[in-house]
């Protein structure tokens, strides 16, 4: 790879002469490269982020490990999480409530025993991850498609500014003002696995994106993890696939935790060990008690279905007022042991 500085001083034959598309040639020599990457330079500068080259000593040596790594990494937040270990939390954006729950709980479980979680920002599992991570009340990654500035989906934008408040990065390949493009996105998922020292697939059906991050992560060396699902849908094609095809089955967070190279978890141990006592036991608190009232609603909701409020309603009227149901839902929405997906469903949290 020929230095840039290199490149603005030669002449245009020279430039042809290195196999540079004719286009491409003129526009170095006419100095509109530089012209742009001044530009670039300037926006980068207004978001407040950074630019990770690939021959900077920031550069994660994970990344440089893979086939094609990205010669420049747009950074949002703190680059320096990129050289951390890290898990990849991936699946499919259209999750059961099973899955949705599986990979907050083993996100958040993984995340606060500070292994570092990244993932995509996309709909669903993507989003369950990073909330999971936040949860425990550490920084997560999110690698996107888009330019850092372009928040995709638009939903994540909270999500997007609580990453970043809680001291996580976004990352991308792509210049700032990068729509979502269709083509981007696979490719987005090298980067993903290539950061990461494995990957944990919790759902995906056969035809899903995240088949191609496990399958980057069988290239890149990675280890790949699946949580096996329900044999008669087609959301857990790929992870009970991936299972049979060798990777390991995950049911909790031990089942990684045990997996990790001895020298990951003696780093992570050590990290842990020199946090305050009561940021590393953030996550790990026992709940507080139910009242009898919310006892009765979560014994009703299931992990695996979601309930409508009608139907929650119906089963609980010889004993509680529907004024009563309110309450306690809205408690244990708050206390996080009850999720409501979109449609007046209910679904208990693992």
């Amino acid at each position: 790879m020929q230095p840039a500085k290199s490149l603005r001083c030669r002449s245009l034959t020279e430039l042809e002469a290195l196999r540079l598309p004719a286009q491409a040639a003129q526009f170095i020599f006419e100095g509109k490269a530089r012209q742009m990457a001044e530009e670039e330079w300037a926006r980068v500068q207004e978001q407040g982020a950074g630019l990770v080259t690939l021959a900077s000593s920031a550069y994660p040596e994970r990344l440089k490990e893979i086939y094609d790594p990205p010669p420049v990494l747009w950074v949002r937040g703190k680059a320096s999480l990129l050289t951390r270990p890290l898990l990849a939390v991936v699946g499919t954006r259209h999750p059961s409530p099973y899955g949705s729950a599986v990979a907050e709980m083993l996100s958040r479980d993984l995340a606060a025993r500070r292994l570092l979680i990244v993932s995509g920002m996309a709909r669903g599992i993507d989003t369950c991850a990073h909330k999971g991570a936040q949860a425990a009340r550490t920084p997560t990654v999110a690698v996107w498609g888009t330019g850092i500035d372009v928040i995709y989906p638009k939903e994540n934008k909270k999500l997007a500014e609580e990453i970043l408040a809680t001291g996580g990065a976004i990352v991308s390949e792509v210049p700032m003002g990068t729509f979502p493009a269709p083509q981007n996105f696979p490719r987005h998922n090298r980067i993903i696995s290539g950061l990461s020292i494995a990957v944990l697939v919790v759902e995906a059906s056969e035809n899903s994106g995240t088949r191609v991050t496990a399958r980057c992560a069988s290239e890149q060396n990675r280890d790949v993890y699946a949580v096996p699902g329900n044999v008669t849908s087609k959301g857990s094609w790929t992870s009970n696939t991936l299972i049979k095809q060798g990777a390991k089955l995950v049911a909790s967070w031990e089942d990684v935790w045990e997996d990790l190279p001895s020298e990951v978890r003696n780093e992570l141990e050590a990290e842990a060990g020199t946090e305050s006592k009561p940021e590393a036991q953030a996550s790990l608190l026992p709940d507080p008690a139910l009242r009898p009232e919310e006892a009765m609603v979560l014994e009703v909701l299931g992990t695996d279905e979601a309930l409508q409020l009608d139907e929650l309603l119906e089963a609980l009227e010889t004993q509680l007022t529907s004024s009563e149901v309110f309450t306690a839902l809205f408690e244990l929405e708050m206390s996080g042991r009850v999720r409501c997906p979109p449609g007046k469903n209910y679904v208990r949290t693992l």
